[in-house]
């Protein structure tokens, strides 16, 4: 599952948001089907289908309980967790506490994320993008790191 693009998206006085059609046909969700909204990083939610929480949970399960911040991360992120229905207008609606968490107004930013969707309240994406792609490239190069290329042997020298 390949989750991309942003979308404006309007939020009703009952924090309804409506999912895109493409997004909902990568999602594989059906009208009635369900979807998880968790509190996200950044300020943000996040927004997964059941066999990517799955997933999720799985690496999770990986983690030694023993580190505390192990066990506090299940505990806040499996707490606030929801499960929300698709509705016949492809909305889901945001339970109030999730949205008073990230202060989501009545626009919201919802992004395609790999294989989750982030959504935003539309002003604070608006600050985290113009504050982050200054240093786009910095951040890329953060992400892959140091390593060999397409065109490097196995020592990391460039071969001639």
């Amino acid at each position: 599952m390949l989750l991309t693009g942003t979308y404006c998206r309007s939020v009703d006085e009952k924090h309804r948001v409506a999912i895109p059609k493409p997004l909902r046909e990568i999602l594989g969700c059906p009208v009635g089907g369900n979807l998880y909204v968790a509190p996200g990083t950044d300020h943000s939610l996040v927004i997964y289908t059941e066999e990517v929480l799955t997933r999720w949970g799985e690496r999770l399960q990986q983690a030694p309980p023993t580190r505390r911040d192990v066990r506090a991360f299940i505990r806040l992120f499996y707490a606030q967790a929801q499960r929300v229905e698709l509705d016949k207008q492809g909305r889901i609606r945001i339970p109030a506490e999730l949205a008073a968490q990230v202060q989501l107004g009545s626009e919201a930013v919802l992004l395609g994320v790999q294989d989750h969707l982030e959504l935003w309240a539309a002003e604070r994406w608006s600050q985290y993008r113009s504050e982050q792609q200054a240093r786009y490239d910095e951040i890329a190069e953060a992400a892959f790191g140091p390593g060999p290329g397409p065109a490097s042997a196995p020592d990391n020298r460039p071969i001639p």
